[in-house]
């Protein structure tokens, strides 16, 4: 594949966060247009690309952006119930659109929305195609002359992969409740498709000439409707799950049922669940033909990918994405949600080195105990043997050296960066999967910033539970936790 220069828009979203390594991993330049370059921090090929301040609802922003690229990405909309958004959308593309071609951009890549066109579309799902009509529409010469720029735009339904907002509905519904009552809307036809399909169409687009001035439907090996989706989830994930069909739910009252349950706010659930009473299957397979070495996975395997990563521990991603902060005061202790996984984190500025400060939190367990309320950790390790488990008996193998794949205590030690980071994954008998990271941030005033952080991937409504029933002991142990490494840290720091 020749080398392009390439401009990336969405880096902060799901599927183009992803994408740009891929860009970049298949030799290309990549440029990034940011509305806000600062939400980028911690993203590891940061370092790797270009970053370009812009908005792409300002138009004087896009020149310089676009100036020297090929090709552009457009992942760009909205989702939101504000009642002015499919102008913006179009504004956006219209802006996006006139640039690239003003800048001889060569193609402009859109992913948009699957559905019939001549169906009566919720008004989320006619902007996604909306906005690649006012593409095409912006990139059409002025004169007679034929149009520098070229639009690829892909449409897709369901995207199965940690993140996607409609598969994290999906998943975050069957985790929590054993017994749905079921609106029409779950028996609606769907063509789900899983993201790494998705991303390998994206990337193959710039070295097929044939897809080039296009529209292509894409989606999965399966057609479902939304209730196979979640049964088919939970029998992946081991779950008994009941889905009860009532005749009438109405989409606000859907939404609000989605609020309480998942961490989906009613603005967002809203327009989304209108767009599932829209069937979105692929009706037109020139995708197929025009890429014949991508052959798109089935429902189940795409789910047992998506799920193999949460269940190896492959969950960089969500932590980076949750742990980066912008400028300004960072809070003592945060509780997040992000995709799916529970994220408890509490900080502290010390006055020592980060050299000091991991030698504190790298010798933890073992003889020396957790530092605070270890008549808690003896417990929780006598409850974790009475029932199989481990327990807290198998110490640690060096009372100061740690290494990946040490047991430590109830842990496992899934990464050592020093000075920097230390991860240890949990072994005891818990519903779900559990992580407990530190870290040192090192400070301009020669300070350190430590981070303390537990992950939780809840398994099924009891796992939820167990989560928040034990919060109000985490906030004791975890907060006396990270205070005692502080003092320590700063007692052994050298004096100046």
């Amino acid at each position: 594949m020749t080398t392009q220069h390439l401009l990336v828009t969405g880096a902060t979203g799901y599927v183009g966060g992803r994408l740009i390594p891929l860009l970049l991993a298949a030799g290309h330049r990549v440029r990034v247009l940011a509305r806000d370059p600062a939400r980028l921090q911690g993203r590891p090929w940061l370092a790797q690309v270009e970053v370009v301040q812009g908005d792409v609802l300002q138009a004087q922003t896009l020149p310089a952006a676009m100036a020297g690229i090929t090709a552009a990405y457009y992942m760009v909309h909205s989702m939101s119930d504000s009642p002015d958004f499919h102008e913006r959308d179009v504004t956006a593309a219209t802006n996006f659109g006139r640039a690239g071609r003003e800048a001889g951009v060569q193609r402009i890549i859109y992913l948009g929305g699957l559905g019939d066109t001549q169906a009566d579309l919720s008004p989320h799902l006619r902007s996604r195609q909306a906005t690649g009509d006012a593409l095409r529409a912006a990139v059409a010469s002025p004169d007679a002359a034929p149009s520098p720029t070229t639009v690829t735009e892909f449409r897709a339904a369901v995207i199965v992969g940690s993140g996607s907002l409609s598969f994290e509905m999906i998943r975050y519904l069957t985790e929590r409740v054993p017994v749905m009552i079921c609106p029409r809307w779950v028996y609606t036809r769907v063509q789900p498709i899983a993201v790494r399909d998705v991303l390998n169409y994206l990337v193959s687009a710039l070295a097929v000439p044939e897809s080039a001035d296009r529209i292509l439907e894409i989606g999965g090996a399966d057609v479902l409707n939304y209730g196979q989706m979640m049964t088919g989830y939970a029998q992946a994930r081991g779950l008994r799950r009941w889905l009860l069909p009532v005749p009438v739910l109405t989409p606000r009252l859907s939404s609000y049922w989605v609020h309480w349950v998942t961490p989906v706010p009613a603005a967002i659930a809203q327009p989304l669940i209108q767009g599932l009473r829209n069937e979105v299957i692929v009706r037109e397979n020139s995708a197929r033909r025009i890429f014949p070495s991508i052959r798109p996975l089935d429902y189940a395997t795409a789910l047992r990918f998506t799920l193999a990563k949460l269940d190896a521990g492959e969950v960089q991603t969500t932590w980076k994405d949750a742990l980066v902060s912008s400028q300004g005061d960072v809070p003592p202790v945060s509780f997040t949600v992000q995709e799916g996984i529970l994220i408890e984190q509490r900080q502290q500025v010390v006055a020592a080195a980060p050299e000091t400060a991991f030698r504190i939190f790298a010798g933890i367990g073992g003889r020396r105990g957790w530092f605070y309320a270890n008549w808690a950790w003896e417990l929780r390790g006598l409850a974790d043997r009475l029932i199989g488990g481990v327990g807290l008996r198998r110490g640690r193998r060096h009372p100061d050296d740690l290494r990946v794949g040490d047991a430590l205590d109830f842990w496992r030690v899934e990464a050592v960066e020093a000075p920097r980071l230390l991860r240890l994954r949990a072994e005891m008998k818990v519903p779900g999967l559990a992580w407990l990271q530190f870290e040192t941030q090192p400070q301009p005033d020669g300070r350190t910033r430590l981070v303390q952080t537990a992950f939780f991937a809840s398994k099924g409504l009891f796992g939820l539970l167990y989560w928040y029933a034990l919060y109000p002991l985490h906030g004791l142990i975890f907060s006396g936790m990270i205070r005692e490494i502080a003092r320590r840290a700063e007692q052994t720091a050298p004096k100046p």
